[in-house]
């Protein structure tokens, strides 16, 4: 059902980047591309107008990337479990295909870096690994091995070759500091550790000078170490006085050679080498994991922890935010009814709001240390009700974020689901007690006006039908129960052994589906409760999402397995595949026109696809 002969859904864009990859942000030597990773795909993004590439190929979240100096290859390592290799991909540029899966390290690859002339590749395995490896690009083997710090030191963080000899690479860590050099006749690496007296660091980054003549050393306490390459002795450390606050994160070189500083506070400056004096100044948002330089590093870009891009110009030294999404898991998302130009998605502590065909954020609704679980747009688009796991639910004016209404302990252990009516005037919620709650909304607050106690678990869904006399609760107990909202009264339940996720509403028979954990793809007659059809969801793992489109002929999911499927509802066949998400997908909603699919997932990425049927009217 799931193979190679089903169509493949036609993704457009792709909002979404992983901050928290070390130096994960790169510009091609072309000058036209940005390369980072999102999840475990690597995205290739054309600067001028946006237009993405994607590869594909790796199993769990990318841990690092490089690019060659040539521009040839790619190259990322990623994380796995304990106990299993984690992969180095090489990639052939040009052709955007993978040129080579390179297998040594465990659990996780630390760092990666190409020789000035594209012949090797090191790469660093992580702290249950602590090895550092040497590769033949052209032959796509090993050359030599050696554990990356000695015994008596802590584990080694980061990599980087000489600008200048393919001979030779600096590694870097928890108070180790070594340059190697490769003896390609006797197949080893020899390293020669660097004298720095009494100064114990943990250095977390490190940038080469051009010429090969001196290392930078980014360290944890917020102070820059350079080191003479040929004597392997400190040279100097500053600055002295004012340290970076959270430490320093990483370095690039200008070709005049100033020195481009990211900190962990967000501080971002241009300092003089010689005495780290800072020239200039800007103050981020988040912690700088990030900086490319583009060309003759007039313009270059600075990626942050918070999984926010943005561009410099070197005269001027402003930022300009060209790219923001969500550096957490997104929780759920939710269509704006009757349009299909604006989206909303939540995540650990903020809403916010998307137009469909530009992939910049509206709007952004925060509320600190608090995660909202889940969200809706009531249908008239006058407001957002959101539920959030501190037991409140917050009504939020969709165009400026103006907090309308809240309701205090709607639930006692978090609201976990919310659904509006059609005629804007009740909310219904849902709480990890298991209470389902209907609420009216009056001109100047709110009232309960029953609690519908049924579920024994946390609910996980509410839809309600179109007509606004019944809803459908979820349960991750097992249940599903049917309510009549006028009455308040449960009408029919319907159990699996599963926990479910999702639940739908089919809009025009009197079915609804559900699938969970188990995951089955089940259709229930919503009169007596029974069991219509049962269809094999996924292959692997739970499926967390899923919707009805407006016609009632398909219907989407998405899950653990990081795909979207589109199925036909009547002859329960999938009839597109889409494979771009990197993690678990969390939600899936079709816009009302049925011409665009928005999906979201636990990496942090929102994806649109082109929806393969639109309607007919």
């Amino acid at each position: 059902m799931e193979s190679n002969c089903v169509p493949r859904l036609e993704l457009e864009t792709v909002w979404g980047f992983n901050g928290h990859v070390p130096s994960g942000l790169r510009v091609h030597p072309d000058k036209e591309h940005l390369i980072y990773p999102l999840g475990s795909t690597i995205i290739l993004k054309r600067i001028k107008d946006g237009k993405q590439d994607f590869l594909h190929g790796h199993t769990n979240n990318v841990s690092c990337v490089s690019v060659s100096k040539s521009g040839s290859y790619i190259a990322s390592g990623q994380v796995n479990f304990m106990g299993f290799k984690a992969v180095v991909i090489i990639w052939d540029y040009a052709q955007r295909t993978v040129y080579a899966q390179l297998q040594l390290h465990k659990a996780k690859v630390e760092a990666v870096d190409f020789s000035p002339d594209d012949r090797y590749l090191v790469s660093l395995g992580g702290q249950d690994d602590d090895s550092i490896v040497v590769w033949n690009v052209e032959t796509k083997q090993a050359v030599c091995g050696s554990p990356a710090s000695a015994n008596s030191t802590g584990h080694c963080l980061t990599v980087q070759y000489s600008n200048t000899d393919s001979n030779v690479f600096v590694s870097a860590g928890s108070g180790t500091l070594r340059v190697w050099e490769l003896d390609l006749l006797n197949r080893k690496i020899k390293a020669t550790d660097c004298q720095t007296g009494k100064l114990k660091r943990i250095v977390k980054c490190i940038e080469i000078s051009e010429d090969d003549q001196f290392i930078y050393c980014g360290t944890t306490t917020g102070d820059i170490m350079k080191i003479n390459m040929k004597t392997r002795l400190l040279a100097s450390c500053g600055p002295v006085k004012a340290k970076y606050s959270l430490g320093v994160s990483i370095l690039r070189i200008l070709k005049s050679g100033n020195l481009l500083v990211g900190s962990g506070c967000g501080t971002f400056t241009v300092c003089c080498a010689d005495n780290f004096k800072p020239l200039k100044e800007v103050q981020l948002d988040k912690a700088v994991t990030s900086i490319a330089l583009r060309g003759e590093a007039q313009q270059f870009f600075v990626g942050t922890e918070a999984a926010q891009m943005y561009r410099f110009g070197y005269d001027d030294f402003k930022a300009e935010l060209i790219s923001s999404s969500h550096s957490r898991a997104v929780n759920g998302a939710a269509m704006c009814f009757g349009t299909s130009e604006l989206f909303a998605t939540c995540s650990e502590e903020d809403i916010r709001v998307w137009h469909v065909d530009r992939p910049k954020e509206l709007l952004r609704i925060t509320v600190p240390n608090m995660t909202c679980t889940s969200l809706d747009f009531m249908t008239d688009g006058h407001s957002i009700i959101s539920a959030w796991n501190d037991g409140k639910i917050r009504v939020f004016a969709p165009e400026s974020g103006r907090l309308m209404l809240i309701i205090h302990n709607a639930h006692k252990t978090g609201v976990t689901a919310i659904a509006g009516t059609r005629d804007c005037k009740k909310i219904i919620s849902g709480g990890g007690e298991g209470q389902v709650r209907v609420w009216e909304l009056q001109p100047h607050g709110h009232r309960l006006l029953e609690t519908l106690k049924g579920h024994k678990a946390t609910v996980a869904c509410i839809k309600i039908r179109g007509d606004d006399k019944e809803c459908v609760s979820a349960s991750c107990e097992g249940a599903c129960i049917i309510w009549d909202i006028v009455r308040f009264v449960s009408l029919q339940m319907v159990i699996a052994n599963t926990l479910f996720k999702t639940v739908c509403y089919h809009p025009d028979i009197n079915q609804i589906i559900t699938s969970g954990t188990d995951r089955k793809v089940v259709y229930w007659d919503a009169y007596d409760g029974s069991a219509i059809r049962e269809l094999e969801g996924s292959q692997s793992g739970a499926v967390n999402g899923m919707h009805i489109s407006h016609d009632g002929r398909h219907f989407v999911t998405g899950g653990d397995d990081k795909l979207v499927k589109v199925w036909d509802y009547m002859d329960g066949v999938i009839t597109h595949i889409g494979t771009a998400h990197g993690g678990s997908v969390t939600s899936i909603k079709i816009c009302s026109n049925n011409r665009t699919l928005i999906s979201t997932s636990a990496d942090g990425a929102i994806i649109r696809w082109r929806f393969p049927h639109p309607s007919t009217s």
